[in-house]
């Protein structure tokens, strides 16, 4: 029984990072948690529920504890991948790398090129990430690395990933800082419809390849803040995170990139 913890990362510490953990294999998999933020991740070892209604805090990732939690949502077995969408390398990020370059090549057409990483964002919160991963026994995943290598840090890109999932020939609009380019004709009460039908329909095809996802998007007619949309689209990519995680360890998925980083997409 394999366990991956997908982490929607932000590139800075003001924003938080969706985080969920799926268990199972071979096309059997089950949702063991997803929740909008590191802290309330880390508040289901001592059995308190996410609040959905709450705002969630940035952080810097405590990664050790992070494994640990996992671990023990796991029943204590260890954890085997962990997936994170954040630009990941060996090798200190100052530009542009082959995998961005990949990635871009190959999905720009499709809306899903990447943004370019810098010195300053992720920056440093990359750097740590990648040394504490891997001092807790999770080195990155890179280019030379063999697919569904066990115990790695692998980098992933959720626009891509999503694509394969629900069979979509284009970027799903479903990011609630960009709602406005996708319907600018609209106001913002049918806009944030358009984007909870969104969610809907990506928690659908998700539904079809993990178990147990009790995620509930809020109500389309209801009231709920941009804060709060942020919440569910920071979990969904969580879960989509997770969800190539599971399609690395079963052999289904391509690396973008070389020797020092690469994006994996199914």
């Amino acid at each position: 029984m394999a366990g991956v913890l997908g982490i929607d990362a932000a590139w800075t510490e003001k924003e938080p990072s969706g985080v969920a953990l799926i268990e199972g294999s071979q096309g059997r998999w089950h949702c063991v948690a997803v929740t909008p933020s590191y802290d309330s991740f880390l508040a289901l070892a001592e059995r308190t529920p996410v609040d959905w209604t709450t705002k969630t805090r940035g952080a810097l990732p405590d990664v050790g504890r992070l494994v640990a939690v996992a671990e023990t949502l796991l029943g204590g077995r260890r954890l085997t991948v962990v997936t994170v969408d954040m630009p990941l390398s060996t090798e200190p990020i100052t530009e542009r790398r082959e995998a961005d370059a990949a990635i871009s090549r190959a999905y720009g057409g499709r809306g899903a090129a990447v943004h370019s990483p810098s010195s300053e964002r992720p920056g440093v919160i990359s750097d740590q990430l990648t040394r504490d991963f891997a001092a807790s026994g999770f080195p990155l995943a890179t280019g030379d690395t063999s697919i569904g290598t066990p115990h790695r840090l692998v980098e992933v890109y959720p626009h891509p990933a999503l694509m394969t999932l629900s069979g979509a020939s284009y970027r799903l609009p479903y990011k609630v800082s960009r709602s406005r380019r996708y319907w600018p004709d609209s106001t913002p009460v049918e806009r944030r419809a358009n984007l909870i039908n969104q969610f809907r329909s990506i928690l659908s095809s998700l539904k079809n390849e993990v178990d147990g996802i009790h995620l509930k998007p809020p109500s389309a007619t209801g009231a709920i803040s941009t804060s709060g949309l942020k919440r569910y689209e920071d979990s969904l990519d969580a879960l989509v995170c997770a969800w190539v995680g599971a399609k690395y360890l079963e052999g289904d998925a391509v690396a973008y990139g070389d020797h020092t980083a690469a994006i994996w997409v199914p």
